[in-house]
């Protein structure tokens, strides 16, 4: 591939709630790690893509180029998109062009301070017509995991067993953030505790289901193959991106128990990489709640259609840091995932690709998944905007993978 990119520094800051911070704060922070790893200065940046989902809304920026330019003092090209795997599709794509040769890539969003106020904005966001019928953010998944059930014809004792499956994906995730210094929620729950939710809810999923909203930046480094190999000797190569776009209205698909657009995407990106799944040591998924995981590793090909609850439940009952399906074992959402490191829209791609960045370098501490081995070869990352509106794969990796 001409001019491949490279991603050559990652940095990000702790996710939660950061009320005493500003946005131009906490973008430095993620920024100004990304740049001691790679020695990178701002001068040396050609270019500049960032993303946000509801910055101009909760903290009244105007245009957020505009916001960037004065932040960094650069007079570059900038622009922004709603999650940072476009962001990093569009860099990409300028890389290969042989346009820029370096370029920033990153994220921000503070949420909580006004999620009492954007609650209705991320509803029509994510499907008008449903938030028109009374819907909310929650109900999809809900409406979803009924489809799955149905489809596959999970009930009685079949049905305790997926319900015991995704309870164990919320505890999975946050033993993983148990050991990430980043992760919001750094603390164990139980399946006790899930199910405990769901039925004080009175509802199939429940408040442990669910991702939070949160606060927080991240920022990586991108750069083409010849200026990468003279700033670092463990790059990291972007093998494959792409995305697929699917109806905006949910119930209007036509398979309302799976993402067809992350089916799309998946395939086209391994077809890219030239890589099957069985190849993929490490994933970072985006799950929104946990029945977002357990959909996701099928339409990713993890796990064959209406039976990942069974890996799932076998797997995490005696929990070894793995998933086991039918290309084999992979590591899934090792940070945490969304459900505990945290999930601030605009940046929570960045997040994903800074867990695989380290994976593939094996400098994830205590979460590596491969301590005493090689670290894997290939990481994948899948990222939605909206309810599986449009889904983005990054598959990245410690070679070139030339064939």
């Amino acid at each position: 591939m001409q001019n491949r990119p490279v991603i050559v520094a990652v940095g990000r800051t702790k996710f939660g709630e950061h009320y005493g911070k500003e946005p131009e704060k906490l973008i430095e922070e993620a920024w100004l790690a990304a740049s001691q790893e790679s020695e990178i200065e701002r001068s040396s940046l050609e270019a500049c893509y960032m993303s946000d989902f509801f910055l101009p809304i909760t903290n009244k920026l105007g245009l957020e180029e505009g916001f960037l330019s004065e932040l960094t003092e650069l007079h570059v090209p900038m622009e922004v998109s709603r999650s940072v795997s476009a962001a990093l599709l569009t860099a990409s794509h300028a890389i290969q062009s042989g346009a820029y040769r370096t370029v920033l890539v990153g994220g921000i969003e503070k949420m909580t301070d006004r999620w009492d106020k954007i609650r209705d904005d991320l509803m029509l966001l994510e499907d008008p017509w449903s938030y028109y019928t009374g819907g909310t953010p929650e109900a999809n998944h809900e409406l979803m995991l009924r489809a799955y059930m149905k489809k596959y014809g999970v009930f009685g004792e079949n049905l305790d067993r997926l319900n015991l499956a995704l309870a164990e994906i919320a505890v999975k995730n946050h033993a993983h953030a148990l050991k990430n210094e980043f992760a919001q929620f750094q603390r164990k729950i139980t399946v006790e505790q899930v199910l405990s939710a769901r039925e004080q809810a009175h509802k199939p999923l429940g408040l442990y289901d669910f991702a939070p909203v949160s606060d927080g930046a991240t920022a990586l480094v991108l750069a083409n193959e010849s200026f990468a190999e003279k700033i670092t000797d463990k790059p990291v190569y972007v093998l494959g991106c792409s995305s697929a776009t699917d109806f905006l209205s949910y119930p209007a698909r036509a398979d309302l128990s799976h993402f067809k657009a992350t089916e799309l995407a998946m395939y086209n990106a391994m077809k890219m990489a030239e890589i099957g799944n069985s190849d993929i040591g490490v994933a970072e998924v985006y799950d929104q709640s946990t029945v977002m995981e357990m959909v996701t590793l099928e339409d990713m090909g993890f796990c064959p259609k209406g039976t990942a609850w069974r890996c799932l439940r076998g797997d995490c009952e005696e929990y070894s840091g793995y998933y086991e399906g039918s290309s084999g074992k992979v590591f899934v959402n090792t940070n945490g995932g969304l459900k505990a490191d945290g999930n601030p829209f605009g940046a929570t791609g960045g997040a994903q690709i800074f867990e695989i960045f380290r994976q593939l370098r094996g400098e994830a501490g205590k979460r590596q998944v491969t301590p005493d081995v090689e670290s894997p070869k290939y990481g994948c990352i899948q990222e939605f905007e909206g309810f599986g509106t449009k889904s983005y794969i990054s598959i990245l990796g410690r070679t070139k993978n030339e064939q």
